[in-house]
């Protein structure tokens, strides 16, 4: 998937949780919406880095610097990481998670990547 750009339906989804991530006031809404933004994003490089800027963002707007770190260190891993296919499918990516820690996909992103890899 890597040279190939995100299909418009995962793309859609993308873009709506980001948007969701950037514009919440409630940090947990903000948070849980970058998290979906996040796995939507593994299979592409800079979808995923952009994914981890906007987790950055976040945790300097809460000055967590625990969170802050991490997402620095994944910053320079996601898109390499994406490239080589090399990435744990579902990881919420945040810093509190081990990096190599596959998760469960939720079921409404699973069937958006589903019907995109079946195109």
């Amino acid at each position: 998937m890597i040279f190939q750009p995100m299909p418009e339906p995962v793309r859609a989804a993308f873009d709506a949780e980001l948007h969701a991530a950037r514009t919440a006031t409630d940090p947990a809404t903000a948070w849980r919406a970058a998290e979906r933004a996040h796995i939507l994003s593994q299979p592409w490089p800079w979808r995923h880095t952009v994914a981890h800027a906007v987790m950055l963002r976040r945790a300097l707007r809460e000055r967590d610097a625990v969170e802050a770190v991490g997402q620095v260190v994944r910053l320079a891993l996601a898109g390499p990481g994406s490239a080589v296919g090399r990435y744990p499918e579902g990881n919420t990516g945040r810093a509190r998670v081990p990096l190599t820690q596959p998760m469960r996909v939720p079921d409404d992103l699973a069937d958006v990547l589903a019907g995109a890899a079946a195109k």
